[in-house]
């Protein structure tokens, strides 16, 4: 008896599966023309790494992940698209450099920071990491292999940076390492009685210190903890380098009800005062990266899966409104981190602008857009935006409303891809590709 043919299936971290599969190479110049979209370690929360409904075929580029130079007198580096930051971290680190932006997590590609145009705890000294991005190497549409830098092919190369991945694949990256005092952070924590207090802290610490980021607590009246670092300078830091940070594994997908009010609120409680004021010296994986040491964490949200939804609210005081309608609208945020944001990305996409990013991780269920709609109502008012690296049920008309780069973009595209070769669902639901 034949058994019925099982679809395969993709999903993003927030574990909302769609058809899709994989197809992997060491030479992504090679691939045929099936696969439809690169993809790197899926850590994009929503559906920008997968596949349309009807081509199921992404290149996942894990294997290309290859070393190709590097100048120490300069601290440029050319690597593969598929290599990760966690390896470049490992190898680099030890040796006093350091990528000039990291996101919050090192398990994604270079290949994907630049398509996101990832920015980080640094965002208002560095920007975003498309700004220290030197050069491009794009398997385009017609299967072309096209270099592209700001000053060749400029408008390829800044429609690439934070164009989630639809202007070609993403071959090769150069850019430029920083070269840092020690392998180790100083940082700095202390407590915050309410969001206008940590945004204030927040914009206060800017002047001082490269690296801040809020943790809130928005089921316990808002309250949070600002976490603010510099590199630590030779003289102050242990001789050694720091050893990776022991971790662990969720081991099962939770149930569903693990994950509550209740539940949240008392280790919310447990983070505030446990996390409170403190400074030191810290290992700099703690600092940037404080939920890589726990793998599979995705599992926690059970089967339904989950969303970040992540905004930048341009308006000064927009905060603690934007979060109060949250509440208003029964939206449960487990997790809650804000930034201080500084000038906008020359990428066309490129999210962050001057202003407090909003990153919320919220469970799926039948609410769920509904909310999202409420919530981008607000950061249309505001003048703000939503985060494509992180999105999963933002409406065409809402991203175009508040987008208003995206004819420029969209120009560009065609030009390279007048035929929407490469596409994503991502692209199909925000931005009306053929499916």
């Amino acid at each position: 008896m034949e058994m019925p043919h099982k679809t395969p299936m993709l999903s993003g971290w927030g574990r909302l599966p769609k058809p899709g599969k994989e197809v992997f190479s060491e030479d992504l110049r090679a691939l045929s023309s099936g696969a439809v979209l690169s993809r790197g370690l899926g850590r994009s929360y929503g559906d920008s790494a997968l596949p349309p409904p009807s081509h199921l075929e992404v290149a996942t580029t894990t294997l290309a992940d290859r070393i190709l130079a590097f100048d120490e007198s300069s601290g440029v580096l050319r690597a593969e698209a598929g290599l990760s930051l966690h390896e470049l971290n490992r190898l680099f680190l030890p040796r006093h450099w350091f990528p000039p932006v990291t996101p919050g997590t090192q398990f994604v590609t270079l290949g994907g920071m630049v398509a996101a145009d990832v920015h980080g705890k640094n965002h208002h000294v560095a920007g975003t990491f498309g700004a220290h991005v030197s050069a491009l190497v794009l398997r385009v549409a017609d299967g072309r292999v096209v270099e592209c830098s700001p000053t060749v092919e400029p408008e390829l190369f800044w429609a690439t940076v934070g164009g989630m991945g639809l202007t070609g694949h993403i071959l090769e990256v150069e850019f430029s390492m920083r070269s840092i005092p020690s392998p180790w952070i100083y940082e700095e924590r202390f407590r915050c009685r309410d969001i206008d207090a940590l945004v204030a802290a927040l914009k206060d610490s800017a002047a001082d210190w490269p690296f801040t980021v809020g943790w809130l607590d928005c089921l316990g009246g808002g309250r949070g903890i600002l976490n603010r670092g510099r590199w630590a300078e030779k003289d102050e830091a242990p001789s050694q380098p720091p050893s990776p940070p022991r971790q662990v594994s969720v081991p099962f997908e939770f149930p569903n009800w693990f994950l509550n009010r209740w539940s949240m609120r008392a280790f919310n409680a447990l983070t505030y005062h446990a996390r409170g004021n403190a400074r030191g010296i810290i290992n700099p994986e703690e600092f940037f990266y404080p939920l890589d040491k726990v793998l599979h964490w995705n599992r926690i949200y059970g089967r339904r899966g989950f969303i970040q939804y992540q905004c930048v609210l341009s308006k000064a005081g927009g905060a603690a409104p934007f979060l109060a309608l949250l509440e208003k609208h029964r939206g449960a945020a487990f997790l809650c981190v804000i930034k201080d944001c500084a000038s906008e990305g020359q990428g066309m996409l490129s999210f962050p602008l001057p202003g407090i990013s909003i990153a919320l991780d919220l469970a799926v269920d039948d609410n769920t857009q509904a909310l999202v709609d409420v919530l981008n109502e607000a950061v249309l008012a505001d003048g703000g935006r939503i985060y494509l690296a992180k999105d999963a049920f933002t409406r065409a008309e809402h991203f175009r409303a508040m987008e208003p780069r995206l004819d420029q973009w969209m120009t560009v595209r065609r030009r390279w891809d007048p035929e929407f070769r490469i596409r994503s669902a991502q692209s199909v639901r925000v931005f009306g590709d053929p499916s």
